[in-house]
């Protein structure tokens, strides 16, 4: 008997059984971190949903030919591996396009297609499919015109010569727009009331002789408007005049400039040739001096100065005899 324990092919089956009941033991009792572990697998491969909206490219000889009628973006819905649908909304290195390359001039009807897309992800495009008018491609060079509200200006004032940086532009676009151009205009939005330089960059757009927007290229798109507004001036004497004097006094009255700068349309300037002022004397005993506001004539917005300093020196007539 104490020959068969030290025989070496039981001690191995001996410890052959015990590390399989180690390795069943430890298997039953980490049942629940197994789990976990599927759970997250499962999570790893579940499926996802999305829909984005993706730029929609044309191919096609952009030398010879003008496309219109297609939209700018699609919606695109992505089923897949949550972790690729991710990556691809995240980075959409992907893209939708129509291939025009062998399509002939005209309206057509194309497919959109979807190319760079991971194998694993279904799609759906909406809409499966775009009507497009396919033109030959045409450019011209035209002078740019200016359109503003010209009763915008404040009264008195005045607009001066409008210029537009650059004077011309390149327009682009199909042969059958680009030929019903009549003009392409920047239209300046001046408020109301305006009474000094406008200056702003303004959007250009394309026009038919009937005022419709055409659909065309125009670069630059914008340019620089130049609205110079300005006011007439005109010096003119200042003439005074008194009122309401005592009877027994001497006046002597004088103002501190003769000449007033009067602003406003020009029309009305040119027929002032001098600006009256009525200094009133009533109850001015002594030499005094007086500011008065200056009454502008019609037509007149402004004066430099608005109001004028009055020196006024009162003697009295019996003194006046006696000297």
């Amino acid at each position: 008997m104490k020959n068969f324990w030290n025989k070496s092919w039981f001690v191995r089956i001996v410890s052959l059984l015990l590390a399989i009941l180690i390795v069943v033991y430890i298997d039953s009792t980490q049942t629940g971190f197994m789990t976990q572990g599927e759970d997250s697998k499962t999570r790893q491969t579940a499926n996802e949903t999305e829909t984005i909206r993706v730029p929609l490219q044309v191919s096609v000889d952009t030398d010879k030919y003008y496309v219109v009628g297609y939209p700018e973006k699609v919606k695109v819905t992505l089923e897949g591996p949550n972790a690729l649908v991710t990556s691809a909304v995240n980075t959409q290195n992907f893209r939708a396009f129509i291939d025009l390359t062998k399509r002939k001039v005209g309206e057509q009807t194309v497919r959109v297609r979807i190319t760079g897309l991971n194998k694993q992800i279904s799609y759906s495009i909406n809409p499966k499919t775009i009507k497009v008018n396919i033109q030959r491609r045409k450019s011209r060079t035209l002078p740019v015109q200016i359109r503003y509200n010209k009763d915008a200006v404040a009264n008195g004032y005045h607009f001066g010569k409008a210029t537009v940086d650059p004077s011309q532009v390149e327009v682009t676009g199909a042969i059958g727009e680009v030929n019903q151009i009549d003009q392409i205009v920047a239209k300046a939005d001046l408020p109301n009331n305006i009474n000094r330089d406008f200056e702003r960059q303004v959007i250009l757009v394309a026009e038919d002789k009937k005022g419709r927007q055409l659909n065309v290229i125009i670069q630059p798109s914008t340019v620089k408007v130049n609205i110079p507004i300005s006011i007439s001036k005109k010096k003119v004497k200042l003439n005074l005049s008194s009122k309401n004097e005592s009877s027994n006094k001497v006046y002597s009255v004088t103002a501190k400039q003769d000449e007033i700068t009067l602003y406003g349309d020009k029309n009305k300037l040119d027929k002032i040739k001098n600006l009256n002022l009525d200094v009133d004397l009533r109850g001015i005993n002594s030499s005094t001096r007086k500011v008065i506001p200056l009454k502008l004539p019609s037509g007149v917005v402004r004066s430099d100065p608005s109001e004028v300093m009055i020196q006024i020196r009162v003697k009295n007539t019996s003194s006046s005899k006696q000297s």
